[in-house]
């Protein structure tokens, strides 16, 4: 079965860039457009705000209005709309179930503020089943030219990030566009090391080439897999995070993974994938674990 891609919108500008960006997304892989807005029925006293038939009519009217807008361009496309009834985290995040990912806009303050993470955004990350993609407001066709690249974080074992990089590499071969693959590391405590781990050091010359060995490994598949997508390995000392953001002005998106686990105080979508969306100026793809 072939999913869409599904752009969630609420009439905003945001959400209309985030739409833009995920029609020309489908435009280049051959697939359908879903365009998809939650809304609740909200009656307000003294204000005339319709019924419930009618607000449901004004959210549809805006939803074919928001897809007008793209089809104009990418006449081929297919696009449907839908405008159910509910809670804007449970529709959208069902909404991604169904999908090949979830586009939303990007809703930021300032340079260095990111989509809703403390509100909506982060809980549909969180929940999500399927690959979810923040664009900023006012991102532009321009900034997918050639020689901007796809920029990966990985991390662990092959298994690891396998769902980040494949990710990567079919968008990387849907635009032509080179994986740079990026693994950052640290110096470990002394406390950490075992006898086994001493001895794959030792193996592998030190500490740089262990790593440099771990993603090599973890990238094989997928340079056997896609052949023609030109890949940079890139390992460098310092935290994943900034690691990542210091090769951000390459990247016409970047993928991380997700480490979603639930608190006392809410959905946390990990470290990496939170500092990146609230700092990167690219689109940003949060990648669910397998």
């Amino acid at each position: 079965m072939t999913r869409p891609i599904t752009a969630g919108v609420d009439g905003s500008q945001e959400s209309l860039a985030g739409l833009a960006w995920a029609a020309r997304e489908a435009v280049r892989r051959g697939l359908a457009l879903r365009v998809v807005q939650a809304w609740r029925y909200e009656p307000q006293e003294g204000v005339d705000a319709g019924d419930r038939d009618t607000q449901a009519r004004w959210v549809r009217d805006a939803v074919t209005g928001a897809a007008r807008t793209v089809t104009g361009l990418h006449p081929g496309l297919e696009v449907s709309t839908e405008a159910p009834e509910g809670d804007t985290v449970g529709t959208l995040a069902d909404a991604a179930a169904g999908s090949e990912m979830l586009v939303l806009g990007s809703r930021g303050h300032g340079p260095v503020v990111g989509f809703l993470l403390g509100s909506v955004g982060q809980q549909v990350i969180a929940e999500a089943a399927r690959p979810v993609v923040l664009v900023r407001a006012g991102d532009e066709p321009a900034a997918e030219a050639a020689g901007r690249e796809i920029v990966v974080g990985q991390h662990g074992g092959p298994e690891d990030s396998a769902a980040a990089l494949r990710f990567a590499f079919e968008t990387a071969a849907a635009r032509g566009a080179t994986v740079r693959a990026v693994r950052a590391w640290t110096l470990p405590p002394v406390f950490a090391y075992s006898p086994g781990s001493l001895r794959l050091l030792d193996e592998a010359g030190g500490l740089e080439p262990y790593e440099k060995k771990a993603l090599a490994e973890a990238l094989r598949p997928w340079r056997e897999r896609f052949p023609d997508v030109p890949v940079v390995e890139h390992v460098e000392i310092g935290s994943a995070g900034q690691v990542l953001l210091s090769v951000a002005g390459r990247a016409q998106l970047m993928v991380v993974g997700r480490r979603a686990r639930r608190t006392a105080v809410g959905a946390r979508i990990g470290s990496v994938a939170h500092g990146v969306l609230h700092h990167a100026r690219c689109p940003v793809a949060v990648i669910p674990p397998k």
